[in-house]
């Protein structure tokens, strides 16, 4: 299961991460230009963006400036947010292998390949011409510029600026830079409808978002799912407890979740490989039937993936929030 976080606590990493840890990208330099900083994707690109695809092309990404020589005709990606969003800005026919997290689309082309840790020999068995990851582990990007390939590391994002700069770069260095304009525009429209809709009647509630149980983790206002649940009004009860060493997923007890009483409880660890859980179980835990959010039906659980993820997908991540915000009892 693919866990999205940007930063993460080492305890937080084996409770809760099933398959993702913090992105750690290095500066390294896919061609030799200057390195940048270990940021979410930027928009630049040299030559400037068109409609028109234009290689070669320099993106200033995460591992530093990395050049595209030509139109990539196999691309690997290792990444499952890579992949959704590569498969929306109409590269699929491009990919040619994705890591075995990668589980949608459905027609995306699955392997054994692993983004966590990578196998220089397995990956280029596939000949790639561009390779894309979320995170520079392994050698990846010294062993791959070795031979000749260029990667394109798209860490974990903190914001949903940083969602649109990275489906816009992955369009970039694909040749479909309209088509990953297009995606963002709709992304855009479809959130700030969905929040409109929302209405204001629920602003100010509590809410509890669970990225574990046993020990139960969470996020603060200060992650990026802080801030699209932020744009509800809601109130984060994890942000009291939060401390500068957990990165903004810190780790509550059931004693604070429950006197803090949260009118909205988001579980984001519903399918067996994060916890398999569910209303019924949450409804059963000691001294739980006492809060809001329980009382009232306001048990959410999400869909694991979507709400792991930064891709494409985010306004169906929204709208689920909204249902809940929607369905909220009033006063």
């Amino acid at each position: 299961m693919w866990r999205t976080v940007a930063v993460v606590t080492a305890a937080f990493a084996a409770a809760a991460l099933a398959a993702c840890s913090s992105s750690s990208s290095s500066s390294s330099t896919t061609t030799a230009t200057s390195s940048a900083p270990a940021t979410s994707a930027t928009a630049a690109v040299s030559p400037s963006s068109g409609a028109a695809a234009a290689f070669p092309v320099t993106l200033n990404a995460s591992n530093g400036n990395v050049t595209i020589r030509s139109k990539p005709a196999r691309i690997v990606s290792l990444s499952p947010t890579s992949t959704e969003d590569l498969f929306a800005v109409g590269a699929g026919s491009q990919v040619v292998a994705v890591d075995a997290d990668s589980n949608y689309p459905k027609g995306a082309p699955v392997t054994g390949l692993s983004g966590l840790t990578p196998n220089i020999e397995a990956i280029a068995k596939y000949n790639p011409s561009l390779v894309v990851a979320y995170q520079n582990v392994g050698g990846l990007v010294s062993g791959m510029t070795k031979l000749g390939i260029p990667v394109l590391i798209e860490p974990a994002v903190s914001t949903i600026d940083g969602v649109y700069a990275q489906i816009e770069q992955i369009g970039q260095a694909t040749g479909h830079t309209a088509q990953a304009d297009a995606v963002v525009a709709s992304m855009k429209q479809q959130i700030a409808t969905t929040v409109s809709q929302a209405g204001t009647a629920s602003r100010g509630d509590t809410y509890y978002w669970e990225l574990s149980a046993n020990p139960y983790y969470s996020v603060t206002s200060a992650t990026f799912i802080g801030q699209i649940v932020g744009l509800f009004g809601l109130k984060n009860i994890a942000d009291a407890a939060s401390k500068p060493s957990d990165g903004g997923y810190p780790e509550l007890s059931e004693e604070y979740i429950v006197t803090a009483k949260p009118q909205i409880i988001f579980l984001a660890d519903n399918e067996a490989a994060d916890g398999g859980q569910t209303v019924a179980i949450v409804d059963k835990r000691p001294g739980w039937s006492g809060i809001p959010a329980v009382k009232d039906g306001e048990v959410i659980p999400l869909n694991d993936d979507i709400a792991s993820r930064w891709g494409p997908r985010l306004p169906q991540l929204v709208a689920e929030i909204a249902a809940a915000v929607k369905n909220a009892p009033k006063g």
